[in-house]
């Protein structure tokens, strides 16, 4: 057996079988030759009437970059909940994915590293060719409310083309990151980053403005 042939099949044995579940979800351009693939530990609660858009690549979760990222995904979509893929997006092991009820996340091209939580009460938007590092957290809800502040609990969050995210960093309700933003390493964003600009801190304040990234 060759090389080639050792390589291939590993690869493709890697695959969780319960992508072919999730692909039964898939409508869009895709919807023919769908493109989810599952790796490594997986598990799922997904609503019938639940939809993952795929349009011009593939979505991978579980990925593995190390043996650092082999922790156990999960997916959870309520009712009328999507996600929209435009090209390839990776999440790697350890993803925390749940999307509530008439929610969407969507989804540009680019990777999300090992042990991510999503929370989607609204609406979550993230752009093309970002780089978001380990242990990121983003919700757009409070989930609770306080007294005589019962509006608003959720709002949408955008994260434009382009930008890079360090570890450990927190996005909160409300928030959009522009195109070409750097956040710092253990950052909790709470208010918006303007675009090519860099911020830290807690809560992420400007540290930098024109800021470019490779």
């Amino acid at each position: 057996m060759s090389l080639f042939t050792k390589i291939w099949l590993r690869k493709f044995f890697s695959i969780n079988p319960k992508s072919l579940v999730l692909n039964s979800f898939v409508t869009g351009k895709r919807a023919m030759n769908s493109a989810i693939l599952v790796r490594g530990k997986f598990k799922y609660a997904i609503d019938r009437s639940a939809k993952i858009n795929l349009h011009n690549g593939e979505l991978t979760i579980g990925y593995k970059y190390s043996e650092a990222d082999s922790g156990t995904s999960l997916l959870k979509m309520g009712k009328n909940a999507e996600i929209n893929v435009e090209n390839n997006f990776d999440f790697m092991g350890g993803a925390h994915i749940m999307i509530l009820e008439n929610a969407k996340l969507n989804l540009g091209s680019g990777y999300i590293h090992r042990d991510c939580k999503i929370r989607c009460f609204k609406e979550i938007t993230i752009g093309n060719n970002v780089a978001i590092s380990e242990n990121f957290t983003i919700w757009d809800s409070d989930v609770h409310t306080f007294e005589g502040n019962e509006q608003n609990i959720s709002k949408p969050i955008t994260i434009g083309n382009h930008v890079w995210i360090g570890t450990n960093v927190t996005v909160l309700k409300g928030v959009t990151i522009g195109d070409g933003a750097v956040i710092a390493a253990g950052s909790v964003v709470t208010k918006d980053i303007a675009p090519k600009t860099l911020a830290g801190g807690i809560p992420a304040k400007m540290i930098k403005e024109n800021v470019e990234w490779r």
